[in-house]
């Protein structure tokens, strides 16, 4: 069956939205990290701090339980970019679910009885609430202000329903590549659910425009709807802009410019899955819209043209290409192709196995290119506009880079089974290893090291890898890469150090993957009898270069933050 035409963005939008919100005393009581940093005990924590804590619907149990009362833990499937809690989380030997990463499993069947009674039980979860008035909706659509502060944290950003732009556009950028399945997992929770309960993590170089003005302006002077103080020593505080003038203007500085995706890479494509889904199964014109209400605002004209806002693009880090100008406003009619196979990952690649009721993971038209160059006009044929509907947008939380810039921490391997030992033994062929006496030490030699550098941990030492050869390591490196991502240090690890030093792959079966946690890798190191791999954390120019360029890192290369918290304002198809 053919795939329908999509409505695509001509540039970054931020739509508003009505926000569903939760009316409880303690805001703070009813959120949860993101759903793909949290353990089987932080859910039973979660849900014994509030009765309608919204894990209940991001990471929903099966109804039945055990005689204790307590319900089996649910599946789930982990995104790249995991991190732990902003303040500072000291784990014990027997638990590290922060920053351990769970094994990544394959999904239950699509007939799985339990896992479709699991998303039934958050559809039905979340209609109750709104229902009984625990969750309420905004009587006005809005962008909404976030932030996020604490010792040594300020983050300030907006949320509201971004446009889906195909990679190929170069609008929204992807760092990092997916797995089928956490995309299955978030496909059949939104699609049941009609409803985007987080928001994704997006950044792009504001440059102080004029939405990172306006955010600044509202976060210092204006009441916030919400205040929350939660367990990691933030306050999260959210403001509602309902103003059609200052939307407009927002979405006018935002037009021309790019989206980095920090976190939400399979929940992004996810939005893209569930788009041509829905597409699929109303593939007749679709009514407009009822009126707005006499207390809705006058829709905002998304996006205005601005004819300084190609030299804005160009002037950021990671901007490559203008996207083009509208030639509708918001959104235009963009034929979709898929592979043969229909497996295609981010951006059109052959790589991601087919999900239940989609063609592809992107409906990518052939790789990354011109904003809007890969669009096609049907050869002068009039083809009819396809409705725009909620699915064609996205919740997501955009933060200005240079206004407040990310934290970007590393991301450390266990190589369980290999000892250090052995792999002391086997690097010292194509590496210089500096030994040490306890971490301590070697931690602050690898700080002062110039990159590459490693930092071997385990039982009996501490042993620190530089100067590699540079015969070994040219040989290695992938020469279809650029010599950006060549210099990274992860790529040189899952390129050169694992299979030519080590002879195994970067999998999920062979490496585990620890979260900024040192102590928690060495102590996993120890306990598999394997070897504990740290690492510096990558610059985030080089992230957003190699993204610009069309390149994915490897696999658990970055972890931005902070996180947006889930649960401070969701979306609903129905409403929105």
């Amino acid at each position: 069956m053919g795939t329908p035409e999509l409505p695509m963005p001509d540039g970054l939008v931020l739509r508003p939205f009505r926000g569903v919100r939760f009316a409880v005393e303690d805001p703070a009581k009813v959120t949860s990290p993101p759903y793909d940093l949290i353990s089987d005990a932080d859910v039973d924590a979660l849900l014994d701090s509030h009765p309608n804590n919204v894990v209940r619907l991001i990471l929903p149990r099966s109804p039945r339980g055990d005689s204790s009362g307590k319900s089996p833990a649910p599946h789930r499937q982990q995104e790249p970019n995991q991190t732990p809690s902003t303040a500072p989380h000291r784990l014990s030997a027997e638990d590290e679910p922060r920053a351990v990463q769970q094994q990544e499993s394959a999904p239950p069947a699509p007939s799985d009885a339990g896992r479709e009674t699991r998303y039934a039980t958050a559809r039905d979860t979340l209609r109750a609430w709104q229902d009984t008035g625990v969750l309420v909706p905004d009587d006005v659509p809005a962008l909404y202000v976030y932030e996020q502060s604490g010792p040594n944290v300020l983050q300030r950003g907006l949320i509201g329903d971004v446009g889906l732009a195909d990679p190929g556009q170069r609008i929204i950028l992807p760092h990092e590549d997916v797995m089928p399945g956490p995309i299955t997992d978030r496909l059949a929770l939104m699609s049941t659910t009609q409803a985007n309960l987080e928001p994704i993590f997006l950044l792009y170089n504001g440059d102080n425009g004029t939405a990172t003005r306006l955010v600044d302006e509202v976060a210092s002077k204006r009441p916030p709807l919400v205040s929350a103080h939660t367990e990691d020593g933030l306050t999260h505080r959210l403001w509602a802009i309902t103003d059609t003038s200052e939307i407009n203007a927002i979405n006018a500085d935002l037009h021309d410019r790019q989206a980095l995706i920090a976190d939400g890479h399979h929940r992004y494509a996810t939005y893209r899955v569930l788009q041509r889904q829905e597409h699929a199964t109303r593939r007749s014109p679709q009514p407009e819209p009822s009126a707005p209400t006499a207390t809705t605002p006058e829709p905002p004209n998304i996006p205005p043209t601005r004819p300084d806002a190609a030299s804005d693009a160009l002037s950021a880090p990671f901007a490559v290409e203008p996207a083009a100008q509208p030639s509708h406003p918001a959104m235009t009619s963009e034929p979709q192709t898929s592979s043969p196979s229909g497996n295609l990952d981010l951006d059109g690649k052959p790589s991601v196995p087919e999900v239940p009721s989609a063609t592809d993971v992107s409906g990518a038209d052939g790789g990354p290119g011109k904003a809007g160059s890969g669009r096609s006009s049907g050869g002068g044929r009039s083809t009819p506009q396809p409705a725009v509907g909620p699915w064609d947008f996205g919740l997501a939380l955009l933060v200005d880079s240079t206004a407040y810039p990310p934290n970007l921490q590393a991301i450390h391997r266990v190589i369980p089974e290999l000892p250090l030992v052995e792999a002391v033994a086997k690097a010292k062929g194509a590496w210089r290893v500096h030994d040490f006496g306890d971490l301590a030490q070697g931690l602050a030699a690898l700080k002062e090291a110039a990159e590459p550098a490693f930092l071997l941990a385990g039982e009996g030492g501490t042993h620190l890898l530089t100067t590699p050869d540079p015969v070994q390591l040219a040989r290695a490196m992938p020469p279809d890469h650029s010599d950006r991502w060549n210099s990274l240090n992860t790529s040189i690890l899952t390129e050169f150090v694992l299979p030519k030093v080590w002879g195994m792959r970067d999998d999920e079966q062979a490496v585990r993957i620890v979260h900024h946690d040192t102590d928690a890798a060495v102590r996993l190191a120890i306990r598999t009898g394997g070897t504990a791999v740290l690492l510096k954390p990558l610059a985030v120019d080089d992230v957003l270069a190699v993204a610009a360029g069309g390149e994915r890192v490897p696999r658990k290369s970055t972890s931005f933050g902070p996180k947006p918290r889930t649960g401070l304002v969701l979306r609903t198809f129905a409403i929105d």
